[in-house]
């Protein structure tokens, strides 16, 4: 077992990871101060996969759950969908004091977050991530949100979960494309904030794939990397916004493609590598670099070359981006392995880097 604490004063919380901790939650749940009434947001699929597990565990340790089940899919998260969590939380009648415990991905992660932060001004939840892209990324450090049509995660609060409960032994259930999905947060973390973790990647980019002692480790190094970079800028007024690599880029190709088309971390993939190929055009980093990157990407089965969209429709997405200030895109972009910064590209720059593209 391994436990990783965000550090946030008071809100701070651990993320413990363990094989077959799925069965432990009521138990660590109690520990944690939390009796009776539980709320189980989670959706078809791993409800069907993990809901009785984790339904047993929470009647065994003396709560009183509810499931709450959604669709599956990205194209779900929305204002709509959460109105039916609001109404399942009215309806079982759920206190302030009571918990939501969000069991799925990034997806259900967010939802339940969001619907945590604004029902009764804010109720305790917990992460209970399934898949590798929430165990290693969206399920740590407290950003939920919803989606819009005109932009991905517009609606949204930072709010802290109080705990995040990883089973690396649930991600054997994933479908290989969700797999690799998830790596790519995991390079992320290489590429932004250490080499040596970029240089174990690469060694054991096709152990990664087989869910075995390799991955485990990842996850581990990714959530320190998480919680180390959340304690430090919570809300992203800083080394945080270094977390976007790629997702300037990303959250253009999910929007312009119709959410649902590509996951989250294949368009991330890609965003990161457009965001190697723009440092490499503005002369920040090495070519070298930009091809190790894309390397990477590749050995684990992830795409590096986006759809075809015109430099005008690839600009307007990218002016909803949240990093958007006073109208100036920015982005994350690399100077070398494990460093990187924000920085303004102006629409000029943009045309003729899309125009080569």
């Amino acid at each position: 077992m391994r436990t990783i604490t965000v550090e946030l004063g008071e809100r701070s919380y651990p993320i413990i990871i363990k094989g077959g901790l799925l069965s432990e939650i009521g138990e660590r749940m109690k520990d944690l101060g939390f009796r009776g009434k539980a709320a189980v947001v989670t959706n078809t699929l791993v409800g069907g996969l993990y809901g009785e597990e984790l339904l047993k565990s929470l009647k065994e340790a003396g709560f009183s759950p509810f499931v709450i089940t959604l669709p599956d899919g990205e194209e779900y998260k929305t204002i709509e969908v959460a109105t039916t969590v609001y109404d399942g939380l009215i309806d079982n009648r759920m206190e302030r004091s009571s918990p939501i415990i969000a069991l799925g991905g990034g997806v259900i992660g967010d939802m339940a977050g969001f619907v945590a932060a604004t029902y009764l001004r804010g109720v305790p939840y917990i992460q209970a991530p399934t898949t590798l892209l929430a165990q290693v990324d969206s399920s740590v450090g407290g950003k939920t949100a919803v989606n819009h049509p005109k932009g991905k995660n517009l609606i949204g609060a930072f709010y802290q979960p109080r705990a995040v409960f990883i089973d690396p032994q649930v991600l054997k259930s994933l479908d290989i494309r969700e797999v690799r999905a998830g790596l790519a947060e995991v390079i992320k973390y290489g590429v932004i904030w250490d080499e040596e973790f970029f240089a174990f990647l690469e060694k054991n980019s096709s152990a990664l794939l087989d869910i075995g002692a390799e991955l485990t480790k990842a996850i581990e190094r990714s959530c320190e990397i998480k919680a180390e970079v959340v304690g430090a800028d919570e809300t992203e007024q800083g080394v945080r916004s270094f977390l976007n690599l790629g997702h300037t880029f990303g959250h253009a190709i999910e929007a312009l493609s119709g959410y649902g088309t590509f996951k989250h971390g294949e368009a991330v993939a890609t965003g990161m590598a457009l965001a190697a190929r723009l440092s490499v055009d503005l002369g920040l980093c090495e070519d070298s670099v930009a091809r190790s990157i894309k390397g990477l990407i590749t050995s684990v089965g992830l795409p590096t070359e986006p759809p075809e969209f015109s430099a005008e429709q690839w600009i307007e997405s990218m002016r909803l981006d949240k990093k958007v200030t006073a109208g100036a895109i920015w982005f994350v972009l690399i100077k070398r392995l494990g460093t990187v910064n924000l920085q303004e590209v102006g629409e000029r720059v943009l045309k003729e880097f899309f125009a080569r593209l």
